[in-house]
């Protein structure tokens, strides 16, 4: 199933047709017939209108002395190195610190005891407790005095009955 030789080359030429039309279609082919055009018709890049216009990429010669005029107005002046006591001082003054704030509220500041929250958790059992034990004490001072008010009742009935017997 080899394919003619001159199979190959129609081959070659439709996909050479396809690519063409798909530049067309995407507008490639416009922008490669304007760099395609003989290097006369090319503008140059230093034209005065260009020379208006701000360069981001300038020429900037930092390391090179040119000896050339138009070179020399590009040299960038040599850096001047910071002073480092000055450095030092300025970081030496953010280390320094802020002053505190001198009404300061100690319960805010003091660190709560380890078993904080474990108070907290058991506080409403222990109101429940509370109530009972209250009542619990009550009930213990009521069945005293009834006992005590029996004792006196006795003690006064004995104390008039030893009163009437002397007599």
């Amino acid at each position: 199933m080899a394919a003619p030789p001159g199979g190959l080359q129609e081959e070659a030429l439709r996909r050479k047709e396809r690519l063409k039309a798909l530049r067309e279609r995407t507008g490639t082919a416009a922008r490669q017939n304007k760099d395609d055009g003989p290097p006369e018709a090319k503008q140059f890049r230093g034209t005065a209108e260009e020379a208006e216009e701000p360069k981001h990429n300038e020429l900037k010669l930092r390391n090179y002395a040119p000896e050339d005029e138009e070179l020399k107005a590009r040299v960038v002046p040599q850096a001047k190195p910071a002073s480092v006591e000055d450095k030092v001082k300025d970081q030496l003054e953010a280390a320094k610190p802020q002053p505190i704030i001198e009404e300061v509220d100690l319960a805010n500041l003091a660190p709560r005891k380890p078993d904080w929250d474990l108070k907290r958790d058991v506080a409403k059992k222990l109101e429940k407790l509370e109530k009972r034990t209250q009542r619990a004490i009550a009930e213990l001072i009521r069945e005293r005095l009834r006992g005590q008010e029996e004792d006196l009742a006795t003690a006064v009935d004995s104390a008039k009955q030893d009163g009437s017997d002397s007599d």
